[in-house]
Parts: C-alpha cells; structure tokens; sequence
C-alpha cells in the first residue's frame, strides 16, 4: 500500500478524471451542465475537490507587437471532500452558470475561430492533481443573434472575430478581455470606412453595444477611429426593428450626429458613453485598438445575413483544426 501510495504521488496510477459536456451550444448568462467521471487509482485516495475553470485564449497587443495566452475568467469547485475507492468508478453532475460576457465562438453552427474550453481539476490528497480539457462552444443571446442578422441583412459581412485582453474604458465590462467581431462595410460604407468592430457586453438585463469605425480619410483630412456605444433591452428582442435600428447606429457612428433614444439603464434606444455622439471620451484601456484578423480566421458572410461559410467552408475547418490543435497541446502539458 505504501509503495502504491508513492506511484499515485507522482502521478503514476492515481485517479484519473474525464469531464463529459452536455452536447450543444451555451448562452452566455446560461447554464453549463455536464458530468465528471472519475476512476479510482491503485489505492484509496481522498479528493479534496474538483474544480471547473473556464479559460479562454486572448490576445495582448503590446510595444513590440501581439502576443497570445490563456486566461482562465471563471472557476466552479462542484464538489470535493470524499475518498475514491481503489478503482472506483464514480460521476459528479454539475450545473453552473457562465458569465454575461463570455464570448460568442459560433454563430449559426459555424465556429468564429474563438478558442474556449473547460479546465477540470481534480485535487487529490497525497497524489499529484488531474486535470481534463474540453473545448466549450457559446452560442449567440437573441439580442446578440438579432443584432449580428441586421448587419447581416444591411450588407455588411463578417470578416474575423477575437479576444483582446484589457477592458473599455467607460463601460460596465467585468471580464478582463472582450470580444471583437470584425465586419466589413456594406457597399453603403465601403467609401468611408474601412472596417467595423462590435463588441457586446451582456449583463442580466440586456447588454452594452461597442462599436468602432475605422474611418477613411477626405481630401483634406486623414482616416481616423470613431466610438459609439448603444444599449439594449433583451426585453427588446422581439418589439424592434433590428434592421432600422442598427442602421441608424452606423449612421450615427459615421456621420458623427448626435444620438437618439432615450438613455438608460438597458432602454430601448441608444446612446454613446456620454450622450454626446460618436466621439465620447472613453476608450481601451491597456493597448492601443486597432487590430488585424484574429487567430487567421476570416469567414466569408452574404448579404442576406450573417450566416458564416457562404466562400468559408475551407477556412472554418482550418479553424475546426486550429481549436483542436489547441486543446491537444494543453492536455500534453496537463500529463
């Protein structure tokens, strides 16, 4: 038994841990459920906790160019203080909660090249920990969807989406990364503005819209980055023109005209950081702005919606491939 005790703490023939995820899509704000599956080792050992952490990879602008890590943003311990039997097999379900903000990496069944996935880790008394990595897959909230559809059905398309680490100033963001969702301009825009970058931040009510134009220049003047942010309601799904609404948006955000609406907490309407039009005064904090496509992902979208793989079905298995390689690689590292 002792000599059994000294292979399980140095991780040979201790327990060993495999979390299985519910099959499908997660909301942000909803639940993640699933099971964890233990077997026992060569020897009785005592679990002090099994502990679920979502992490997800980020990107980092900094002086001398981008770098990219995993940030772990949540953790859960669904359970801990019991001894596992010599090879007893024993499962755990689990039912939490994901964070508002947690990133959308599909959108109609097509993956966005985001990257996350569901670390477990299992303490064991006198052994070295177990861990297991499942990749995570997030689907839109309605008014994500019902947004991302307006621009859809206004002409623009989707070019790249991916996380950038620091926070916006002037919002309510919580997560230490956001989201960026990279569009490219209807035939409308294409003459005055390069690109358009979304980010949601969701909460319980309804959620914070980013949105910033990457302006072409004049003959007299030179290209520069507009800032909007709008709110909305998801109590507002269903009761709004998403297509009027989003137009007048990225009216608002070009042309440098004040915002309608009536501000507020989640209202229906919309309006900047301040009120007071397209160039508020908050920004991103931590490293500049501007970014190029994420994780070489760039997925074609058509005019009648963002529906991702119109000319991108051989870049989403490029990026099926890339999840894939990253979750292999991490699962070495975890022994």
């Amino acid at each position: 038994m002792v000599f059994k005790r000294l292979l399980g703490s140095m991780g040979i023939g201790g327990p060993s841990v495999d979390t299985v995820l519910t099959p499908g899509a997660v909301r942000p704000g909803g639940s993640l459920t699933g099971e964890v599956h233990l077997k026992g080792g060569n020897a009785d050992f005592d679990i002090e906790h099994i502990t679920l952490e979502l992490v997800a990879r980020v990107e980092a602008e900094h002086g001398d160019g981008e770098s990219e890590g995993v940030v772990a943003f949540e953790r859960f311990t669904v359970a801990g203080g019991f001894r596992l039997a010599e090879g007893e097999r024993r499962s755990v379900p689990f039912d939490v909660t994901l964070p508002w903000e947690t990133p959308v990496s599909e959108l109609y069944g097509q993956p966005l090249g985001i990257v996350l996935g569901v670390r477990t880790e299992l303490g064991v008394a006198g052994a070295k920990d177990k861990g297991d990595l499942d990749p995570l897959t997030v689907g839109p909230l309605p008014a994500q969807e019902a947004v991302l559809e307006a621009f859809g059905q206004l002409g623009f398309g989707f070019r790249s989406a991916d996380l950038e680490y620091g926070r916006i100033g002037g919002t309510g963001q919580r997560l230490p990364f956001y989201q960026e969702i990279e569009l490219s301009p209807s035939l409308e825009y294409a003459q005055r503005i390069n690109e358009l970058e979304l980010t949601f931040l969701a909460g319980p009510d309804g959620m914070e819209v980013v949105l910033e134009a990457d302006k072409r220049g004049g003959p007299f003047s030179g290209g520069h980055d507009a800032l909007a942010r709008f709110t909305v309601g998801h109590q507002d799904v269903a009761r709004t023109d998403w297509t009027r609404e989003v137009e007048s948006w990225v009216r608002h955000l070009v042309e440098n005209r004040p915002a309608h609406g009536t501000p507020g907490a989640y209202g229906h309407g919309s309006h900047d950081a301040n009120g007071q039009g397209a160039h508020a005064p908050y920004g991103h904090e931590g490293h500049g702005h501007r970014s190029g496509p994420g994780m070489g992902t760039a997925v074609a979208a058509g005019a009648a919606g963002l529906a991702v793989g119109v000319a991108g079905g051989l870049v989403a298995a490029e990026v099926v491939d890339e999840v894939g390689d990253f979750f292999e690689g991490d699962e070495d590292d975890e022994g």
